[in-house]
């Protein structure tokens, strides 16, 4: 996932090795080039702001889908006001402004926009961030209209499926950022329905703050699809945070290896290339439905098995039994028994020579 910062060579042959999905910067076209020609099977797409647009961006190719030049010339109806009548810049985010989603004029413009970039492009899609839930960006509704949160996020359940609606007949993907749709049942569904839906926090807000089992069982169907399911885990942006494997146990003790993508990274840390090498493991298909022990969640496979622990109590730990004839991520015979511990995961494979 990029959100700015340049590619570099090294990044790009990583990715090619590893990676199945991307998420690149409109303009980042030599890297698209560069990972369609290597890797034709690889899921590349374009990202775009469905919420605000950017007034230090030069273009001519923008990461929102208005960019603030024309924004202006099509008029003010197009930026959203407080109560006051001024703009509303986004305060965790400069130069980011809020634009009236509910506006169809602004809704058609952004699908024009889109449509026309990627027409010709080898694009597969697009992720659309800010498919927001709440207020994450200091807008402090009531503002203009008196619209608060579920006035915009029932403007955005029109705004989403029409762009999905317009992309899917290019043949392209829509997969939007679809935050905290585990608030609000059968939003994942809705706007997953046109590609796959992007999860940024997945099991967690941070990497210290943990969603307690009651939230994560909350948000565990999204794994499972419509569509690609793109999975970030908060860590410190280090490859051996742990919660890299203990997202990626969940992933597949909960999604059964429907197919998608996780990475985990620190906050807006999107210009690195996290991997662990269990990222590349294919534990084939479930044998199973995903088993409960208290709060700890495993399933078998036929190429594998995982666990995860979605207890918060340092002292609730779970010991499980292995199947055997697997190994872990240094090739080592995986244990006959091991212990998981609170916001860990473990994951093994099959022996090759097994």
């Amino acid at each position: 996932m990029r959100y700015g910062d340049p590619i570099d060579d090294a990044q790009v042959d990583f990715a090619i090795e590893n990676y199945q999905v991307a998420i690149l910067q409109p303009w980042e076209t030599g890297a698209l080039e560069r990972l369609k020609s290597a890797r034709p099977d690889m899921t590349v797409l374009a990202y775009k702001c469905l919420s605000s647009t950017r007034d230090y961006e030069p273009g001519p190719v923008y990461s929102s889908g208005v960019c603030f030049e024309e924004a202006e010339e099509g008029g003010e109806h197009w930026f959203a006001h407080r109560l006051d009548g001024s703009r509303i810049e986004w305060a965790t985010y400069p130069r980011h402004w809020q634009m009236a989603v509910w506006e169809e004029e602004y809704q058609e413009r952004w699908c024009d926009n889109v449509a026309d970039e990627l027409e010709d492009s080898v694009f597969d899609g697009v992720m659309a961030d800010n498919d927001v839930f709440d207020d994450y960006y200091g807008i402090h509704p009531p503002i203009e209209g008196d619209r608060g949160m579920a006035e915009i996020r029932a403007t955005l359940d029109e705004f989403v499926p029409r762009v999905g609606r317009r992309l899917q007949g290019m043949g392209k993907l829509l997969v939007p950022n679809i935050a905290e749709s585990r608030r609000d049942p059968g939003r994942w569904d809705r706007h997953a329905a046109y590609g796959g839906g992007f999860e940024e926090v997945w099991l967690g807000w941070s990497p210290e703050d943990h969603f307690d089992p009651q939230t994560v069982l909350a948000q565990a169907y999204e794994v499972a699809g419509p569509g690609l399911t793109v999975m970030r885990v908060p860590s410190d942006g280090t490859d051996d945070h742990p919660n890299f494997r203990y997202g990626l146990a969940a992933f597949w003790v909960f999604g059964g290896g429907r197919g998608g993508a996780l990475a985990a990274t620190a906050h807006d840390g999107y210009s690195v290339t996290p991997f662990i090498p269990e990222l590349n493991w294919d534990l084939g298909s479930p044998t199973e439905e995903p088993r409960q022990r208290g709060n700890g969640w495993s399933r078998t496979f036929t190429n594998g098995w995982a666990a995860a622990n979605l207890n918060s109590a340092r002292r609730r730990k779970i010991t499980y039994d292995v199947p055997p004839g697997l190994h872990d991520a240094q090739g080592r015979p995986a244990p006959e028994k091991v212990t998981v511990t609170p916001h860990g995961g473990a994951v093994f494979v099959r022996d090759p020579e097994a």
